[in-house]
């Protein structure tokens, strides 16, 4: 049973596209330690190539200790996204987190990329974050200690990712953009928001199905590593901690954590988009 002492321990978590990956790594984390989870993600029925669903996954977190609800619905949507607020204010009477986990991926170069898939990389990485925070936040400002913590990297300006696939890029420094405006514009309210990002590649489904996905595998690290990193900075003192871009590896070595080996990845993992 999860210790009521714990930060987290009937604190309620909202998070977006949480039915598998990172961000079911996050809920679980979170459930573990007594949380309740609201789970928005369009995962209704199994995909052929991805495991779970958002109803699987919230069978996963009771099974871990937590209390939870499935949104089944579209970040990008306004009304989906006001449903899992609502469904977090009926069921568990608060919001304490917001996690912008929900995100698209499109590695292609411009020539290449269709207006299609730049379209869906900006509406659910910024208009998606955009739209789960602005939700939560009149009830963030209840809380005890609220945080908003957004998955998207530390804004490196080298040109080799300016130029690698630059509507990626666009929508990731995009969500972090948001995030440490947010850190400035709530700062006064007491409200953490922070990025979190992986120093290594995460050994999901979404790597897996990539070109060369049984090497990558092999030398990335588990998603738990993620959901380790996240819950010890949603734990932290809200005015003490906001407007900081996380990498998970350096949260847990600040944290006490010695030996991150339990992650696998080998010695020599391979490092995550955006880091040098």
């Amino acid at each position: 049973m999860p210790s009521q002492q714990h930060a987290l321990a009937e604190r309620t978590l909202v998070i977006s596209g949480g039915s598998r990956g990172i961000g079911l790594a996050i809920a679980l984390g979170a459930a573990r330690l007594g949380a309740n989870v609201v789970l928005l993600a369009k995962t209704a029925e199994p995909h052929p190539r991805l495991p779970g669903t958002v109803h699987t996954a919230v069978a996963e977190l009771e099974a871990a200790g937590g209390k939870a609800a499935a949104v089944v619905g579209d970040v990008r949507n306004e009304q989906d996204v006001q449903r899992a607020v609502d469904t977090a204010l009926e069921r568990f009477g608060g919001i304490d987190f917001c996690v912008n986990n929900a995100s698209a991926i499109g590695l292609d170069g411009t020539e290449t990329l269709s207006a299609k898939k730049f379209d869906l990389m900006q509406q659910i990485n910024l208009r998606g974050t955009f739209l789960l925070t602005k939700a939560c936040l009149p009830h963030l400002r209840a809380a005890a200690n609220p945080h908003v913590l957004t998955l998207s990297p530390p804004m490196n300006m080298n040109p080799r990712w300016l130029g690698a696939h630059p509507a990626y890029t666009l929508s990731k420094y995009g969500m972090t953009l948001l995030s440490l405006g947010w850190a400035a514009e709530f700062a006064d309210a007491g409200i953490a928001v922070n990025c979190l990002w992986p120093q290594t590649y995460i050994a999901t489904a979404a790597v897996a199905n990539m070109a060369d996905g049984e090497r990558l595998l092999d030398l990335a690290r588990s998603p738990e590593i993620m959901a380790d990193a996240a819950v010890e900075i949603l734990s932290r003192p809200a005015r003490e901690t906001s407007g900081n871009c996380y990498i998970d590896a350096e949260v847990l070595i600040a944290s006490g954590v010695e030996d991150l080996s339990r992650y696998g990845g080998g010695a020599h993992p391979t490092l995550d988009l955006f880091l040098d």
